[in-house]
């Protein structure tokens, strides 16, 4: 009862702690409301190193951020298939409308996770925004992207979005400084030591598993500084296993998580999902159906979608309207003249979380009452996902 009691206790706090965004202060008062760029409309251009699910969430959450903020006249976002932008972008670009804001119709790139494409592709970008100069702003979703256009080849406003941790990974210079005018990357420096302390209180595991690269950017991706931090703090150990990522081929980088699972299934007491090539909408449903088969919790770092899909736990969903504001506020004071790195880059969105009952029924998990009373999503099935 006692042990109950202290367990309620982490999880209100935890919960009360983070029920507010938290929000660092610009280098200036900078406004927000719609307007043009002299009398013609700001245009905007889109680059990822491949097609992953976040990007997709993360750029829908702008959108509807930029319409309730007056920016584009609102409309029914059609749904949207697999984790692709490209035909969400030609959407935007033939059926919306907007007196401030254009999506330039060829200005969508995707490098499909294949590294001579993207190699050939960045420095086509960046001369289209020196030379050709029809790019008032443009978006670099992930960490990949990231890293190509927040350099000095180019001073065009670059919006990073979906990163990891893009501190760790060399995009910016700190918290509080990009390192670059032109660039602005949201950060959360503390989100995936969240994630890990709150998955150890409701677990309680001994030996996390974690499937990474084993590179300084899969390093980067799975969070790992975070993991080993609260790992210390715990006393928990690390189980680790490497895959292949970012290749041209999927279904390399696909199998790579499979036999990780297997073999943490065996070695580890919990798992702790990163993101990844191999995580995604083909491969999840064998990796939920491996974990199930050694009864073993999951905490997916990505986001709820993969809670319906069958992992047991994420964060929810409703972060990405929460983040989705932030990244369309911080266009809007791009617009309205603010320097992208004088935009503060400090965003902690409150953790809401996602729990899957009938994962925790075939794993034999039965979440106290508090933890269900915690949860802002609770997925009773599980599904297949749509491609």
């Amino acid at each position: 009862m006692q042990i109950l009691k202290h367990f309620f206790c982490l999880i209100l706090f935890f919960f009360l702690i983070s029920s507010v965004s938290v929000m660092a202060a610009d280098k200036g008062h900078f406004s927000i409301k719609p307007g043009t760029n002299d009398g013609k409309k700001w245009r905007i251009g889109y680059f990822e190193g491949g097609e992953y699910v976040n990007y997709q969430l993360n750029f829908l959450g702008i959108v509807r951020g930029l319409m309730d903020m007056g920016w584009m006249e609102t409309a029914k976002i059609p749904d949207q298939s697999g984790e692709q932008t490209a035909k969400l972008w030609q959407w935007l670009v033939n059926s919306t409308n907007s007196r401030y804001i254009e999506f330039v119709k060829d200005a969508h790139y995707t490098g499909n996770w294949d590294t001579p494409l993207i190699e050939k592709m960045v420095p086509q970008i960046i001369s289209r925004l020196n030379n050709k100069k029809d790019i008032d702003l443009i978006i670099a979703a992930g960490t990949k992207a990231g890293l190509k256009l927040a350099t000095n080849d180019h001073t065009v406003p670059t919006l990073v979005i979906s990163t990891t941790d893009p501190l760790t990974a060399g995009i910016i210079k700190s918290v509080a400084d990009s390192g670059f005018d032109h660039v602005h990357a949201r950060v959360d420096p503390y989100r995936h030591e969240r994630q890990i302390k709150l998955f150890h209180d409701i677990i309680g595991f001994n030996k996390l598993g974690i499937a990474y690269q084993d590179t300084e950017q899969g390093r980067s991706y799975a969070a790992l500084d975070s993991v080993k931090k609260v790992a210390d703090e715990r006393g928990f150990k690390i189980v680790p296993c490497f895959t292949t990522d970012e290749g041209a081929d999927v279904k390399k980088d696909e199998e790579s998580v499979k036999k990780c699972f297997a073999t943490l299934g065996k070695s580890a007491d919990a798992i702790y999902v990163t993101t990844q090539n191999g995580v995604n909408a083909d491969s999840i449903p064998e990796l939920v159906n491996i974990a199930n088969k050694y009864r073993i919790p999951t905490f997916t770092q990505s986001h709820s979608e993969q809670v319906k899909y069958g992992f047991l736990m994420s964060i929810s969903r409703a972060n990405f309207q929460y983040v989705g504001r932030f990244y369309a506020k911080t266009m809007a004071k791009i617009f309205n003249g603010a320097k992208p790195r004088d935009i503060a880059q400090l965003f902690e969105d409150p953790p809401k979380i996602a729990i899957n009952l009938k994962t925790a029924e075939l794993i034999g998990y039965d979440p106290p009452v508090d933890v269900l009373s915690a949860a802002d999503e609770i997925v009773e099935d599980i599904e297949i996902p749509k491609k």
